[in-house]
C-alpha cells in the first residue's frame, strides 16, 4: 500500500504537496464524499474537480449538476480514513473545515450499532405479526467474517415444529448498495442454515425483508432463482407501521435501463482530427501508438492508457456564440481541467506520471497502477477478446465488442461489462471483475437480465430489425433467438469462494460460464480454468 498523505498544517504546507495529498486520497477512494458542516456537498463518484497550485496557493474547484464550489486549501490531515481540509472561502480570513470521507455512511460506529439493535426488535415484532404461528429464532446482526456476513444484515429463522424459513433483513438507515446486496447474503445464509440444521429441520426457503421503496434490484434478481432449490419470498417493511408487504418477483415493471445508438466513428474522428493531433503530439513517443481512442458519442472522444481515461475532447458552445467548438480537458478519475494555454505543463507532467507508473511491470503498490483495475481489464479484453476464444465455447466474434450496452441508468456499479456475440450469432454478456467481489454472480445476472430484456423487444415492423440492430449494434449479424450467454470473468485468485454457492441457486435458463484468468492478465490474457452451468 502507498504511504498515506501526511498531515500538512497551513504553516508549512506547500501547495504542490497539498494537491498531491488530495489527488492521492481521491485516487484511492473514487466513491468518496465531500462533507461541509456534516452534510454531503459532493458525491465524488459523479462530481468533478480540478486543482491549481498557482500564486503560491492550492485552489480546489468542485462541480456537479447541483452546484459549483471553489475553496483555497491551506492544509490537510488524515484521520481514521477521513481527509480533513483546512479551507478558506474567497474573501474570508477565517478557515473552515471540510472532510473527504471514504465511507459515505457518516454515522458513528456506536450509532450504527444502536440502530441495528433497535431494528432487530422491530423486525421480530413485524415477523410475528405477519406469521403469528411461527417463532422468530436467534435474530442477530453480529459480524461473521468467516462466512462473509456483515453487521448490516439482520439474520435469523422462523420456526414451526420441524419446518423453518431462513430470514435476512436490512434496515432503512443502510445504503442502497447494502440493500441491493441482501440477496447474495441471503442465499449464503440459507445454505448455512440448512447445513447447520443437519436434517433436524427442513428449511423451505428464504424470506427477505427490505425497506419500503428499496426492493427493485432484489426483486429483479429473485425472479431468476431456482424454485427447485428453494422457495423465495420478498417483503418490504414500513418501519413506522411495522407492516410487511409481500412483493411478487414476476411483477418487475420497467427495467431501469436504456439503449443508446452506436456513434459514427468515422465522422467523430474527422470532427476531432485537429484536437487529436494536438493531444497525441504532447505524449511521449512510446505512448502514442498504444493510446486507445474511444468514441463515447458523436460529440465526445476519450483518450485512454490501459483503461484509464486521461484526456477527452467534447463539442461545446463558444463563449457569447452558438458556434460549436471542440473543448479539450485532461485528468484521471474525478479530476478534470481544461487543456489550454497555461495548462500544458501540468498536462505533460500528469502524462509522464501515468506513462511511467501504469504498465504491466509497474509497482503494484502504486496508486496510478492500481486505479480502476476493472477498466484496465475491460480495455485488455475489448481490444483482444480473441484471447478468450481458444479457451471457451462457444467461440466469440471479436469483430463486435461493445462496452456498457445497454446502459444502467443508476450509473457505474464499480464493474465493467462487455457485450459481444458468438460466431453462431448468440448474444454474449461478459461481466468483468479484477478484484474479489462477493456479488460477482448476481451483478452479472443484473446485466444479463437487461440484455435479455432488450433482445426480447419486438422487431421494428418496417425494417424487421430487433432493438440492438436498430441502434447500430452487430451490423450484418443474424442474431440468434436464444437468450444471452453470461460469462463471469475474473483473475483466478480474485474469485470469491462463495461464487459457486450463488451460481448453484440460479435457474437453468441462465446459461453461465465462470472464467478464471491467470493473475498476470496485464501482461497476457490466459484462461487457467472455467466452470459452466451444469458443472456444479
Amino acid at each position: 500500500m502507498p504511504a498515506p498523505p501526511r498531515t500538512l498544517e497551513p504553516k508549512d504546507a506547500p501547495p504542490e504537496q497539498i494537491a498531491a495529498a488530495l489527488e492521492e486520497f481521491l485516487a484511492e477512494h473514487p466513491r468518496s464524499a465531500l462533507l461541509e458542516e456534516g452534510r454531503v456537498l459532493f458525491d465524488m463518484g459523479s462530481a468533478k474537480y480540478s486543482l491549481s497550485t498557482e500564486h503560491g496557493r492550492c485552489t480546489l474547484h468542485l462541480w456537479s449538476e447541483e452546484r459549483n464550489v471553489v475553496r483555497r486549501v491551506g492544509g490537510v490531515e488524515l484521520r481514521h480514513g477521513t481527509l480533513r481540509l483546512s479551507c478558506h472561502k474567497f474573501g474570508q480570513t477565517k478557515p473552515q473545515t471540510m472532510e473527504l470521507v471514504a465511507d459515505r455512511d457518516r454515522r458513528t460506529p456506536s450509532t450504527r450499532e444502536a440502530t441495528r439493535k433497535q431494528y432487530l426488535k422491530l423486525l421480530e415484532r413485524a415477523l410475528l405479526r405477519r406469521f403469528p404461528d411461527w417463532k422468530a429464532d436467534s435474530l442477530r446482526s453480529a459480524m461473521d467474517l468467516e462466512r462473509s456476513f456483515g453487521p448490516a444484515y439482520a439474520r435469523g429463522a422462523l420456526l414451526r415444529g420441524t419446518s423453518a424459513w431462513a430470514v435476512i433483513a436490512v434496515n432503512s438507515e443502510e445504503t442502497q448498495a447494502t440493500v441491493d446486496g441482501v440477496l447474495t447474503l441471503g442465499i449464503l445464509w440459507l445454505a448455512h442454515c440448512r447445513e447447520q440444521a443437519g436434517g433436524r429441520r427442513l428449511f423451505a426457503g428464504l424470506r427477505i425483508v427490505v425497506p419500503q421503496g428499496m426492493a427493485a434490484v432484489t426483486l429483479s434478481r429473485m425472479a431468476w432463482l431456482s424454485p427447485q432449490v428453494a422457495q423465495w419470498e420478498l417483503y418490504e417493511l414500513e418501519e413506522r407501521s411495522e407492516e410487511l408487504a409481500q412483493l411478487d418477483p414476476a411483477d418487475q415493471g420497467n427495467l431501469n435501463t436504456h439503449m443508446v445508438r452506436v456513434p459514427n466513428d468515422v465522422v467523430a474522428r474527422e470532427r476531432f482530427a485537429a484536437s487529436t493531433a494536438y493531444i497525441l503530439g504532447m505524449l511521449p513517443e512510446g505512448m502514442r501508438p498504444l493510446v486507445e481512442q474511444r468514441v463515447r458519442s458523436s460529440t465526445e472522444l476519450a483518450f485512454l492508457w490501459h483503461g484509464l481515461e486521461f484526456a477527452r475532447v467534447r463539442m461545446g458552445l463558444a463563449a457569447d456564440s452558438f458556434e460549436r467548438v471542440a473543448e479539450m480537458t485532461f485528468g484521471t478519475g474525478a479530476y478534470e481541467r481544461a487543456l489550454a494555454e497555461g495548462s500544458e505543463a501540468t498536462f505533460t507532467d500528469m502524462i509522464q506520471r501515468v506513462f511511467h507508473r501504469r504498465h504491466a511491470a509497474g509497482d503494484t503498490r502504486d496508486t496510478v497502477y492500481r486505479m480502476q483495475p476493472e477498466r484496465w481489464l475491460e480495455s485488455v479484453l475489448r481490444l483482444n477478446v480473441a484471447a478468450l476464444e481458444a479457451s471457451i465455447e462457444p467461440q466469440l466474434d471479436a469483430r463486435h465488442v461493445y462496452a456498457q450496452v445497454p446502459a444502467f441508468q443508476a450509473g457505474d456499479r464499480g464493474m465493467m461489462d462487455l457485450l459481444t456475440v458468438t460466431r453462431a450469432g448468440r448474444l454474449a454478456v461478459l461481466e468483468l471483475k479484477a478484484n474479489e467481489d462477493l456479488h460477482l454472480a448476481l451483478q452479472g445476472l443484473d446485466y444479463w437480465v437487461r440484455v435479455r430484456w432488450h433482445h426480447l423487444q419486438p422487431p421494428d415492423p418496417a425494417s424487421g430489425l430487433g432493438e440492438f440492430q436498430r441502434h447500430g449494434y452487430f451490423p450484418g449479424v443474424q442474431l440468434s433467438p436464444l437468450p444471452p450467454k453470461l460469462y463471469l470473468v475474473a483473475p483466478s485468485l480474485r474469485i470469491h469462494p462463495a461464487t459457486d454457492v450463488i451460481l448453484k441457486h440460479l435457474k437453468p435458463e441462465v446459461d453461465w460460464m465462470l472464467v478464471a484468468l491467470d493473475e498476470r492478465w496485464r501482461r497476457e490474457v490466459k484462461v487457467v480454468w472455467r466452470k459452466k452451468s451444469g458443472d456444479l
